[in-house]
């Protein structure tokens, strides 16, 4: 079978991958609008992911990403919003808070309403509360569902209920959800945004919440660190809190720096490189494929 750009015709036909690129975005509280940064990033680069997988920040990221969102737009959406929008204070019997405003703006904000609607496919990672085990949601029409539970921090929020199962956080067992699309995709591009931070000099119950999830969720993110084909890890968000949403350009900022900075580096230019290649070859011959297949 000839070759064209250095693919084979038949490396199409017959893929070893479902996707060629995908993108694995990290929980993290407020500071995964670094996120947005560094999707900026990655279509300076012209990049495109053919799926993406997301836990928590990551998922509420990605899933507008996937949604046809421009990261400014997701930017524009948070802008001036309060914790409170998003959190109803309740009895605390399974949590002090419930998510409901955070599903109320995903329902008024988000244009599709089922996964299958969504421009990119997209993997929401979330933990099922009983039996303790990653639960990867990405069909049906349990979106928006999904998309809150993944975000839902044990202890600060309630539990969000999906068939009568009970969803908290995905951050749990797999705060960087790489190795949920590592076998199906050639090359993995990672965002971690939710680095080792040092303990808050004043404490309360909220902190001490987010520092128990802070470093429950680093501890599992090492083993999906080193699956990535490239690793964007966003340093300098240590004094920004997980509920914070008076930064949200600063955070994204420095994921944008960040980002820059390590596609630069050379092994970063040949997987981008490869990209655009295999992007270019299947414009070219996705006609040729279509004829194939209707024979």
């Amino acid at each position: 079978m000839f070759k064209i750009l250095g693919f084979s015709i038949m490396s199409l036909l017959e893929p070893k991958y479902r996707y060629n690129l995908g993108y694995a975005l990290s929980g993290g509280g407020a500071k995964g609008f670094a996120h947005l940064g560094a999707l900026k990033v990655l279509e300076q680069h012209e990049l495109k992911p053919d799926v993406i997988v997301g836990t928590s920040a990551g998922s509420l990221a990605g899933v507008f990403y996937a949604d046809g969102f421009h990261p400014d737009e997701i930017t524009e959406l948070f802008r001036k919003k309060e914790f409170r929008e998003f959190a109803e204070f309740t009895i605390p019997i399974a949590g002090f808070f419930k998510s409901s405003g955070l599903h109320t703006f995903l329902k008024n904000n988000l244009r599709a309403k089922t996964f299958e609607e969504l421009q990119i496919p997209f993997i929401s990672v979330a933990t099922d509360w009983e039996k303790a085990k990653t639960v990867a949601f990405s069909e049906g029409k349990n979106l928006i569902d999904a998309v809150v539970a993944s975000c839902t921090v044990p202890i600060v929020f309630h539990p969000v209920l999906i068939d009568d199962i009970a969803y908290v956080d995905g951050g749990l067992f797999k705060n960087f959800p790489v190795s949920v699309i590592r076998k199906d995709c050639k090359y993995v591009i990672g965002v971690n945004v939710s680095l080792m931070v040092p303990p808050a000099e004043k404490t309360n119950i909220k902190k001490i919440a987010e520092r128990t999830f802070n470093l429950m969720s680093n501890s599992n993110t090492l083993p999906d660190r080193k699956l990535c084909d490239i690793l964007i890890e966003t340093a300098g968000l240590e004094k920004y809190t997980m509920f914070d949403l008076n930064n949200i350009e600063k955070i994204s900022e420095i994921g944008r720096i960040t980002a820059d900075e390590r596609m630069q580096e050379n092994d970063a230019k040949r997987i981008v490189s490869r990209c655009l290649r295999y992007k270019e070859l299947s414009e070219k011959i996705t006609p040729y494929i279509k004829q194939v297949k209707r024979r």
